[in-house]
């Protein structure tokens, strides 16, 4: 008789491998990016005002937006709405950082580190086709010329900041709003994270579309965490350079799969244990 226990465990366990496998990446990206110091100063560079903005934006916020949306949340939250109102101003600091960021170039600085992660991981080929590399730099980063072809990490989408905007209200809806408003925001947000991979690989819409199909609970789940970690006030923008080393991670496991895919060896054809038989003959000697 099956054990049902069993089966239930056999149905969940490809659930877990895709929660731990994708969602992970963003946090393996904080400790790469911190244990190799040639990244340092793609954020240093952008660290002082960009720390500012945050802080001024999040304090202005929470200065005269924060008690008023506590007020109005207590209404269907009762006492959780003193946490659930930290989750909505965050949530609408980061549209105005979000856009804030895209204004002071921030993707260059995203577009080197996810290439810098590639080439450091051994993936020169996948990113030399579309940027000049200086071959004797000492490490990735000074490896990186300037690029030959429309270089974006995550292409700016008014769609996605107008759907971020529209989803802030779930967050009114006690206990499981503000887990939805994360899942369904970083739902939207996972894929943006590859769109230089996929630019990199010359992908068309169509092979796109198929690829984010193909894994799209795992960019649910990388995104949801990477937003996660975006809403951390003042650190939001060193996790979003942390972020796409862990895309680029991320890429590199994607293209060793698909190497292993590509060289492994066609099993040959079956033989047969006996000869075929002879051609049929209507001829009785």
């Amino acid at each position: 008789m099956p054990n049902p226990r069993g089966s239930s465990a056999m149905v969940l366990q490809p659930i877990r491998n895709v929660v731990s496998a994708s969602a992970l990446y963003p946090f393996k990206g904080i400790y790469y990016f911190c244990a190799h110091h040639e990244f340092w100063p793609l954020f240093g560079r952008r660290l002082i005002p960009l720390v500012v903005t945050s802080i001024v934006v999040l304090g202005l916020l929470f200065t005269f937006t924060y008690l008023p949306q506590v007020a109005f949340l207590a209404i269907f939250h009762g006492p959780v709405a003193w946490f659930n109102a930290v989750f909505l101003v965050l949530g609408e600091g980061q549209v105005v950082i979000a856009l804030l960021f895209e204004a002071l170039l921030v993707d260059e600085t995203l577009v080197n580190v996810f290439d810098a992660t590639l080439i450091r991981e051994g993936q020169v080929d996948l990113v030399s086709p579309s940027r000049i590399l200086f071959h004797d730099a000492p490490n990735a980063v000074k490896m990186l010329g300037k690029p030959t072809s429309s270089a974006v990490y995550s292409p700016f989408s008014f769609r996605q900041i107008a759907e971020f905007v529209l989803f802030l209200p779930l967050n009114l809806i006690p206990i499981i709003g503000t887990p939805f408003f994360l899942v369904l925001t970083g739902a939207r947000a996972g894929p943006f994270h590859h769109y230089r991979y996929f630019k990199l690989r010359g992908l068309s819409k169509k092979e796109k579309k198929d690829e984010i199909r193909k894994r799209k609970w795992k960019y649910t789940w990388f995104g949801t965490v990477a937003l996660v970690l975006q809403l951390v006030p003042v650190l939001s923008m060193f996790f979003l350079l942390t972020t796409a080393a862990g895309s680029a991670l991320w890429a590199v496991k994607l293209e060793e799969q698909k190497r292993l895919v590509e060289e492994a060896p066609v099993p040959p054809a079956r033989a047969t244990d006996e000869e075929a038989p002879p051609a049929y003959t209507d001829d009785p000697i």
